[in-house]
C-alpha cells in the first residue's frame, strides 16, 4: 500500500524505516547533528515550504519532512493495513 504525506507526495509503506515527530526532533542534540547531515547530503524531500514540518518519515530510499503530523500518519498507515486484511 501506500501512504500520502501531503502535497502530491505518495510513497510505498513498504520502504518506511520510521516516522518521527520533527519538531522534537529539533530538541534533541544527536537529532539535530543527524538532521543537519542528512539536509546536506540532499537525500531530504520538503512535502512543504521548509519550516513547516511536523513529522520526519525515514525510508530506504530518503527522508520526508511532512507537513502531517507523526500521530496522523501512523493512523493512516495502521488503517492501510487493515484494509489489506480483509
Amino acid at each position: 500500500m501506500f501512504l500520502h504525506l501531503g502535497g502530491d507526495v505518495v510513497i510505498n509503506q513498504e520502504k518506511i524505516v520510521a516516522i518521527l515527530d520533527y519538531q522534537s526532533s529539533l530538541t534533541n542534540d544527536n537529532m539535530d547533528v543527524f538532521l543537519h547531515n542528512i539536509k546536506e547530503s540532499q537525500q531530504v524531500h520538503f512535502v512543504s515550504e521548509q519550516g513547516k514540518g511536523k513529522s520526519l518519515v525515514v525510508t530506504t530510499e530518503g527522508y520526508y519532512i511532512s507537513p502531517i503530523s507523526s500521530t496522523t500518519l501512523l493512523k493512516r498507515s495502521l488503517s492501510l493495513d487493515e484494509s489489506e486484511e480483509n
